[in-house]
C-alpha cells in the first residue's frame, strides 16, 4: 500500500467545496478522446486562487490550465497551496506534457485527486508526485468522478476508442424515405452542430451501404462550407468495394476495413492511435455498435417530420422484453442535453451505468 488514500475525515471543508467546484468545471468539457477533468488550486486559507478545465483533445489539460492561471509563485508560498483534481494527474507525454511534472515544477505542496487514472498510458502520476515530496491523497468525491467518465474508463479498459454515434432522423425514427432520399432530413443548424462534433473526432465510420447510397464525403466543414482545420480519418466498414471516384476516397485520410465486427474495427483504429471514433451511418452499422455496447455517447438530431416508411435509424437489437432495453440518459456535459437548432431538436445522451458508479480500477485498489 502506498498510503495515498485518505479517510473521509481527512479532507477539510474547503477541499470538499473545492472538489465540488472542480467537478462542475469538468462538466464544461467535451466528451471524446480525453476524460472530463477539472482542477482548482486553493490557498492555505481555502481561497480559490486558480482553476481550469480540459476542453478536448489537443487543448491544455485542466491542471496545466489552472497552473497557467496561477502563474509563478515563490517556493515558500507554493508549498502552502493545495491542488484539487477530479482525475489523477497524468504521467505521460502526448499532445501536451505530463501534468504530474508540471505540478512538481510549480512547487505546490499538496495534491488531492478524486479518482485514479488507472490506465497504462497515463496512470502513475500520483507516485511521481509523491516521490518528489508532494503530499498526495486520493478518494475525495471518487464515486462521482468515476461516474462522470464511466464510459471513457470503459473504452480505455477495453483498449478501444471512445465512440460517438450520430443519428439524424424523422419523428418516426427514419433516416431515409421509401425512395432512399435522405438529404436533408435535418436543417442547417443541426448539420452545423454535427460538423463541429466531427471536427473533434479522430475517425468517422460509415458502412459500405451508406457510401453506395449517399456518396458522402465525411469531412468536417465550417458553417460556410469550407473544410475545418482538423479532419478525421474517413473509414469505410464493410466487404463491398468502394466505387471508383467515390467522394470519401478523395484524399489521403481514407481507410477501408473489410470487416463487419465493430469490436475488430475499433481494435484496428486503436492500433493506429485513434482515441475517438464517430459512427455516421447507416442503420446496420449503428445497430451493430449498439448491440455490442460499444456506443459511449449519442448525438440525436430529430427533425419535426414523419415519413411513415423508409429506412429505420436502428434495426433489431435482439431486445425481446422491456427490461432488456439499452438504456441511455440525458448528458449535459459540454452543453445542453437537449436544445433546439432551428426546427430540429438535438439530444445528447450517454449509456446509463448498469451497476451504479464506475468500478474502482485495480490501479486504485493498490493505493
Amino acid at each position: 500500500m502506498s498510503g495515498l488514500s485518505a479517510a473521509a475525515g481527512d479532507f477539510s471543508a474547503a477541499e470538499r467545496a473545492g472538489m465540488d467546484h472542480a467537478l462542475r468545471l469538468a462538466g464544461d468539457g467535451v466528451r471524446g478522446a480525453n476524460p472530463l477533468v477539472g482542477t482548482v488550486i486553493l490557498d492555505e486559507d481555502g481561497t480559490v486562487l486558480a482553476s481550469g478545465a480540459h476542453h478536448g483533445a489537443g487543448t491544455p489539460h485542466a491542471e496545466a490550465a489552472a497552473l497557467a492561471a496561477l502563474g509563478h509563485l515563490p517556493a515558500d508560498r507554493a508549498r502552502r497551496l493545495t491542488l484539487l483534481a477530479t482525475l489523477e494527474p497524468c504521467s505521460h507525454t502526448g499532445r501536451t506534457g505530463p501534468c504530474a511534472e508540471a505540478i512538481i515544477r510549480s512547487g505546490i505542496g499538496r495534491v488531492v485527486y478524486a479518482s485514479a487514472d488507472g490506465t497504462e498510458r497515463a496512470g502513475g502520476g500520483a507516485e511521481m508526485m509523491q516521490r518528489a515530496g508532494i503530499d498526495v491523497v486520493s478518494g475525495l468525491c471518487g464515486d462521482t468522478a468515476r461516474e462522470l467518465n464511466h464510459r471513457w474508463f470503459a473504452a480505455r479498459t477495453a483498449d478501444r476508442p471512445f465512440t460517438t454515434l450520430h443519428l439524424a432522423q424523422s419523428l418516426d425514427g427514419r433516416i431515409a424515405a421509401a425512395d432512399g432520399t435522405s438529404q436533408w432530413i435535418t436543417g442547417d443548424g443541426a448539420r452545423g452542430h454535427s460538423h463541429a462534433v466531427r471536427a473533434r473526432a479522430e475517425a468517422i465510420i460509415a458502412g459500405t451501404g451508406t457510401i453506395l447510397a449517399d456518396n458522402p464525403r465525411l469531412t468536417a466543414r465550417t458553417p460556410d462550407g469550407s473544410p475545418a482545420a482538423r479532419q478525421p480519418l474517413r473509414v469505410v466498414m464493410g466487404h463491398r468495394d468502394v466505387p471508383a471516384g467515390a467522394a470519401i476516397a478523395d484524399g489521403p485520410d481514407y481507410l477501408q476495413l473489410r470487416e463487419h465486427d465493430p469490436a475488430a474495427v475499433l481494435a484496428d483504429l486503436a492500433g493506429r492511435g485513434i482515441d475517438h471514433a464517430m459512427i455516421e451511418g447507416g442503420a446496420s452499422i449503428a445497430t451493430a455498435f449498439l448491440s455490442a455496447d460499444l456506443v459511449d455517447e449519442i448525438w440525436l438530431y430529430q427533425a419535426p417530420l414523419f415519413l411513415g416508411s423508409g429506412r429505420h435509424a436502428v434495426g433489431d437489437l435482439g431486445v425481446t422484453t422491456l427490461a432488456d432495453a439499452a438504456r441511455f440518459r440525458y448528458d449535459d456535459r459540454g452543453g445542453p442535453a437537449h436544445q433546439l437548432l432551428g426546427a430540429d431538436a438535438v439530444l445528447h445522451l450517454e449509456p446509463t451505468p448498469t451497476s451504479g458508479p464506475a468500478q474502482v480500477t485495480d490501479h486504485e485498489r493498490t493505493r
